[in-house]
């Protein structure tokens, strides 16, 4: 597995904690506490995924919806052309099939994780804009991954994920080339590109 997409894997799992943990205000604190408590989750529960893959699955999934803002993720993940060609029934499609995928990926790779550590960068300011970098390190027993989380501020108020650059790997990017080598593939149909899509960011 490239070392760099499996610490991607098992960053986008530390994003997944409620949103509710802490005061939703400062994004910067938020994605901190979630590294935290997935850290102390994935110690915890080392033994589940060989022993029940599909608790531990369940165990991200009720965390990880939360967290990220699906639609608009799915959207940048179409492209402007295809989500406009796509039918709203076709969008919600896609939209389910890239969050499973993204699950069933991620919660595999999550289990392989063992001791490992997070620093958050804190900036020196109180008030944020709507799109916010959250910047943080993945230090493990040989290397130091830096990771930019794109947040955005929702109507809530809630900070929600669009974004993810690990190590230079963006991982919205990746997954938008991704679609457009199945529309090549399928001649942009898109009802074909949903039923073949699964998350190759495929960390195997």
């Amino acid at each position: 597995m490239n070392t760099t997409l499996k610490s991607l894997a098992f960053l986008l799992g530390i994003l997944c904690f409620p949103i509710n943990v802490v005061s939703a205000s400062n994004p910067h604190q938020l994605i901190d506490s979630q590294a935290q408590e997935m850290v102390s989750i994935i110690r915890n529960n080392q033994e589940l995924y060989a022993k029940d893959p599909e608790l531990f699955k369940d165990k991200i999934n009720v965390v990880f919806e939360p967290m990220v803002d699906f639609r608009r993720v799915g959207a940048s993940v179409m492209g402007k052309k295809y989500y406009l060609a796509a039918s709203s029934s076709q969008r919600l499609q896609f939209i389910q099939s890239f969050k499973t995928s993204l699950l069933d990926t991620y919660s595999s790779t999550l289990a392989q994780w063992g001791d490992q550590k997070i620093i958050t960068i804190f900036p020196e300011v109180s008030e944020f804009n709507k799109t916010e970098d959250v910047q943080q390190n993945l230090i493990t027993s040989n290397n130091i991954y830096p990771i930019t989380y794109k947040v955005r501020k929702d109507k809530n108020g809630n900070w929600l994920i669009i974004n993810i650059i690990v190590n230079g790997v963006n991982l919205g990017l990746t997954f938008r080339n991704q679609f457009q080598a199945l529309a090549k593939e399928h001649d942009e149909n898109i009802d074909e590109i949903i039923k073949h899509w699964t998350s190759d960011a495929n960390l195997d």
